[in-house]
C-alpha cells in the first residue's frame, strides 16, 4: 500500500462524517487537512529534506474556505488530501502540493507573485494570506470568468486575475519576487526569467510533460545566473497555451 493509499484511506474515515453545509461546518475538515498535510510531510521528509512546513503557509490554508473553490456537489470532499475535478479537465491540487509549493515559494508580507493556471483561484487565495499581492493568469475563459467572480465575492482584494497565456507571464505587473507555475514544463520560459526580481525565486514542475517531473526551486541570483534544486518527483499536466518561442 502506497504513501498516497494510506493518507487517503485516513482522510475519508476523518471526513465520511461531515456534511456538505454551513462554512462552519468545515472548520473540522480545515483542522483535519492541516494535520494530514503535516503527516504527508514528514512521511515525505527523506525526499524534500525539509523538516517541517512553513506555519505561515498552514494557517494561511486554514483560513482559506477550500469548499468554496470546487463544485459544489464535490464539497464535502475538498479537505481530503488529493486532487478533485473542476471541470474543463483541470483539478484543484493535493493539499500537500499546495502546501509544499508555497513553502519552497517562501512568499514575504508585499511580495509580487505571479502565477499560471489560476483554476478556480484556490492557491492565489493561500498566497494572498500570506499578504502578497498575486497575478494570475488563466487561459481557459470559463474557470478564469468564475475564479475572477469567486475571488471577488471571498474579499480576496489583493488578487488580479485575467485569461491569458501563462508562458509569457504578465509584462505589464513585472517584474515579481515570486513566480509559481502550477502546470508541468520541459523547459524555464524566457519571459518568466526575465520577469523574476534578482533575488526571486520560482517553483515549478520540469520534466517531460508526458513523463515523471521534479518539483524545483529556481532561485536567480543577484548577477542575473539561476541556481536550481529539485525537490520532489511529481506528475503535473503540461502548461497549456499557445506557440512556445
Amino acid at each position: 500500500m502506497t504513501l498516497r493509499t494510506v493518507l487517503w484511506a485516513l482522510a475519508a474515515l476523518a471526513f465520511s462524517g461531515l456534511p456538505a453545509a454551513a462554512d462552519d461546518d468545515y472548520a473540522a475538515a480545515r483542522d483535519e487537512m492541516l494535520r494530514v498535510i503535516e503527516l504527508h510531510a514528514r512521511h515525505a521528509q527523506s525526499e524534500t529534506r525539509i523538516e517541517a512546513l512553513d506555519k505561515r503557509v498552514l494557517a494561511a490554508m486554514g483560513r482559506v474556505p477550500r469548499h468554496a473553490f470546487v463544485p459544489p456537489e464535490i464539497a464535502r470532499y475538498a479537505y481530503l488530501d488529493t486532487p478533485l475535478p473542476l471541470g474543463h479537465e483541470q483539478n484543484i491540487s493535493q493539499p500537500f502540493i499546495i502546501a509544499l509549493m508555497t513553502h519552497l515559494l517562501d512568499v514575504q508580507p508585499g511580495d509580487r507573485v505571479f502565477e499560471t493556471g489560476t483554476g478556480a483561484g484556490y492557491h492565489a487565495a493561500v498566497l494572498a494570506e500570506l499578504s502578497a499581492r498575486v497575478y494570475s493568469v488563466e487561459v481557459i475563459e470559463p474557470l478564469a470568468m468564475s475564479a475572477a467572480r469567486r475571488l471577488d465575492e471571498l474579499d480576496y482584494g489583493t488578487v488580479e486575475t485575467r485569461m491569458g497565456d501563462g508562458y509569457f507571464g504578465w509584462p505589464a505587473q513585472a517584474p515579481f519576487d515570486k513566480i509559481l507555475l502550477k502546470e508541468a514544463v520541459d523547459h524555464l520560459p524566457p519571459a518568466l526569467l526575465r520577469q523574476l526580481k534578482p533575488g526571486g525565486k520560482l517553483v515549478a514542475p520540469i520534466g517531460p510533460l508526458k513523463d515523471v517531473q521534479f518539483l524545483t526551486v529556481v532561485e536567480k541570483l543577484p548577477d542575473g545566473t539561476l541556481g536550481q534544486r529539485r525537490v520532489l518527483e511529481v506528475r503535473f499536466s503540461p502548461l497549456q497555451g499557445g506557440d512556445r518561442i
